[in-house]
């Protein structure tokens, strides 16, 4: 099943996508109804569709809105390539990326969908792309062996995780994460493929799908999910470790081989191909789920001018707190 959310007369609808049509749902059917349900019981809240719209008439929507968005990276060729931006052409991966998955917390508050126009966030101007898949949690739980992992998963959708490399370049001076690099854009789609419909494509714990970035019609690079160096069990294992995942979670794979400027900028070390700029047309392609495409526009927003930084609290304040 093919699982998605459109605007129907401006209100977000769950939907079913098959045939080149999409089925919308009765307001009573979510889509974590979908995602949490059996198998046999997704199909029969599908069947409550009642009315077909072709795909090329309804806007697709963000396939969910999630709680929380959780970002990995187990893509050795990724990281290759990337750690030499700031490390020169010798630099190789850090030893402690073999050691175990490691992830950050994106903001689940911005997400968009097919269509949708993306800018760089203030201050930045160095937009890229990142071609991920995600794994949509449709069964709550904690302490999740990886055995069990599987039965947590309700499908996988096309991640791009917009990344400013100038912000993020800033604050990774500070032992902290990602900030402002990372807040302003996801974007999710086309829908939502149930783990039964990319059978075909299994390869052991993993998924062989082809994966293919593209700007303005030119291939940017790609490579096959099947690359990742911990499967999406293990990675939902890691997540629930001490924790929850919720239904509606966002597990992200992290950039695959190929799927960003940031790897090329480090094997080239230069700015090339240079930044995604306003008018250009970001469309990734995973075999078995789809496509998602969309266009970057120009910053509407300044960013903010702050005064110096106070080294030492003021006399009064020191005066307050004595």
């Amino acid at each position: 099943m093919r699982i998605a959310r459109i605007d129907l007369d401006g209100v977000a609808r769950a939907a079913i996508v098959a045939d080149g049509a999409a089925r919308p749902l009765p307001e009573d059917v979510g889509v974590l109804d979908l995602l949490g349900a059996e198998p046999a019981d997704r199909e029969r809240l599908g069947a409550r569709a009642t009315t077909e719209l072709a795909l090329d008439q309804v806007r697709l929507l963000a396939p969910v809105q999630p709680p929380s968005m959780r970002d990995f990276s187990v893509f050795e060729q990724h990281v290759a390539g990337a750690v030499k931006v700031t490390g020169g052409p010798d630099a190789a991966v850090f030893p402690i990326w073999y050691e175990r998955p490691f992830c950050y917390f994106s903001n689940p508050t911005e997400v968009s969908g097919p269509g949708a126009e993306v800018a760089a966030p203030p201050g930045s101007d160095q937009l890229d792309l990142e071609l991920e898949v995600a794994a949509i949690i449709g069964r709550a739980g904690r302490d999740i062996a990886p055995g069990d992992a599987g039965a947590h998963i309700a499908g996988y959708t096309i991640w791009n995780d917009w990344s400013s490399r100038d912000l993020a370049a800033r604050e990774l001076r500070l032992p902290f994460g990602f900030c402002k690099a990372k807040d302003f854009a996801n974007t999710l789609g086309p829908w939502i493929v149930t783990p039964d419909e990319l059978e075909p494509y299994r390869d052991g714990d993993r998924l062989d799908l082809a994966m293919k970035a593209t700007i303005n019609g030119v291939e940017l690079g790609g490579d096959t999910l099947a690359s990742m160096a911990w499967s999406f069990e293990e990675l939902v294992a890691f997540a629930s470790m001490g924790a929850s995942v919720a239904a509606g979670d966002v597990i992200g794979s992290g950039t695959c081989g190929g799927g960003c400027l940031y790897e090329l900028w480090g094997h080239a070390q230069a700015l090339e191909p240079p930044p995604l700029q306003p008018g250009d047309v970001v469309t990734l392609e995973v075999d078995g789920i789809g496509t998602l495409t969309n266009t970057v526009v120009a910053q509407t927003v300044a960013p903010l001018e702050f005064p110096p930084a106070r080294t030492t609290r003021t006399s009064a304040t020191a005066e307050a707190r004595s």
